[in-house]
C-alpha cells in the first residue's frame, strides 16, 4: 500500500563514513534520559559525569552532545577521525542517539525532491549504495518523529 510519499519506490544511500553528518555548523544533537543512560555507561561514567563533561544545556532546556571545532567545523565529540585514517567514526556507534541512527531519513530531509537534493549536498552516501524500500524509510523517518516527542522527559 502506497503512502503517497515523492519517494515512495525508495531512495538510495549508503554511509561513506566521511562525517558530513556530525560537522558542519554549531547545532544539536540531542538524546533521551535512556540514551545518555546508555552512552554513559559505555563511557564508564555516571549519568551526573557523563552530562557534566559531554552535554550542554539548550535555550529550550533540553542537553546536547557537546562539539569542538576542527578543521571540518564543529565536530561531534564522539566523532573519531584518528582510528581509520581517511574516515570518521563515531566512538558511541551502537549507542549513539536516534538522532545520528536515523539520519539520513528525517522528517525534514524527506519533505521533498529538493530537500534531498540538498541534503545530499552536504552528504555524500545521499544517492549512493543500496536502493532503501519505502518501508525501511519510513520506520526510521516515523522514529525520528516519536523521538522529538519523547527527549529528556
Amino acid at each position: 500500500m502506497s503512502g503517497g510519499e515523492w519517494y515512495e519506490d525508495g531512495l538510495r544511500f549508503e554511509c561513506t563514513m566521511c562525517g558530513q553528518c556530525c560537522t558542519g555548523a554549531p547545532g544539536f544533537v540531542t538524546f533521551t534520559k535512556q540514551e545518555g543512560r546508555a552512552i554513559a555507561a559505555r563511557l564508564g561514567v555516571t549519568e551526573a559525569e557523563f552530562l557534566a563533561r559531554y552535554t550542554h544545556a539548550m535555550p529550550d532546556g533540553r542537553r546536547s552532545l557537546n562539539e569542538r571545532e576542527t578543521e571540518f567545523g564543529n565536530d561531534c565529540i564522539f566523532l573519531d577521525r584518528e582510528t581509520l585514517p581517511g574516515k570518521a567514526v563515531c566512538s558511541l556507534y551502537e549507542d549513539r542517539p536516534l538522532q545520528c541512527r536515523t539520519f539520513p531519513w528525517w522528517p525534514d530531509n524527506l519533505r521533498s525532491a529538493s530537500a534531498w537534493r540538498r541534503a545530499a549536498r552536504q552528504c555524500e552516501g545521499i544517492g549512493q549504495g543500496r536502493l532503501v524500500p519505502v518501508e525501511e524509510i519510513r520506520i526510521s523517518r516515523d522514529a525520528q518523529t516519536g523521538r522529538d516527542r519523547a527527549v529528556n522527559r
